[in-house]
């Protein structure tokens, strides 16, 4: 069965680590037969939610920017790829911030069951992914039958051309051919 797959890369910087996985899950889950669109948030306007709540009742958030039609594509899309660096031991502020704008989802019937969030790391320890993951899982927990389904990390990579040959490159394409 063919899937709205949406891949969402959240690094500011061009040719990052964490858009190298992306675009590794995203290979696979077109040569798997899923519709595939990749949006970078690279030179996107993004502005802070301010909490009006005026979505809830109009499905609109009152800024008409970048995030309100990359909210409309989460909106059809099955499956949800999140991809960012971890700056101090979380989710680029990026990730966060349209996070925060996809509040008209709540109210919305939207499609998306699925979520993977791939990872990009200088450090290497051990709970590395720990918040990051955590930052993920609080974004899914306020919607219904929706799951993480699947996690690659990246960790060690002190600089941006440290990712070529790396293995997690490979399990992100591999995880992208499985959904």
């Amino acid at each position: 069965m063919t899937k709205r797959v949406l891949v969402i890369s959240s690094s500011l910087r061009p040719r990052s680590n964490s858009a190298a996985l992306a675009e590794a899950f995203a290979k696979g889950a077109r040569e798997a037969g899923h519709e595939v669109e990749f949006v970078s948030l690279l030179g996107k306007t993004l502005k802070f939610c301010i909490g009006c709540d005026k979505c809830q009742t109009t499905m609109r958030c009152i800024f008409e920017d970048d995030a309100e039609s990359i909210v409309q594509k989460m909106l059809t899309a099955q499956v949800i790829v999140f991809a960012s660096p971890v700056y101090y031991y979380g989710l680029s502020g990026q990730l966060k911030v349209l996070f925060d704008r996809t509040y008209p989802l709540y109210a919305a019937d939207y499609a998306f069951r699925e979520i993977y969030l791939l990872c990009s790391a200088a450090d290497d320890s051990d709970g590395t992914m720990e918040r990051p993951i955590s930052n993920v899982q609080a974004w899914i927990d306020c919607f219904n039958d929706v799951t993480l389904k699947g996690v690659v990390s990246a960790l060690g990579l002190e600089s941006k051309d440290k990712i070529d040959g790396h293995a997690a490159l490979d399990e992100a394409y591999q995880l992208g051919k499985s959904v």
